[in-house]
């Protein structure tokens, strides 16, 4: 079975445990970096590598 490689809003939430409207204000705050944001239309996906790395970074720039 192939792993999905793209997440919507909701599973996005979902996974990173944050509230959808925290997550489009990320995104339009530009606090999200736009690597892991996909538009198709006015849908927006998310990477799921990209989101991973991302969170990786923050962690390791945080100290924890």
């Amino acid at each position: 079975m192939e792993k999905k490689r793209l997440m919507n809003i909701s599973e996005l939430s979902a996974y990173l445990g944050t509230p959808k409207g925290s997550i489009y204000t990320m995104v339009c705050m530009r606090k999200i970096p736009q690597e892991c944001v996909v538009k198709l239309g006015r849908a927006l996906r998310f990477e799921k590598e990209a989101i991973d790395r991302w969170i990786n970074e923050k962690r390791s720039s945080s100290g924890v």
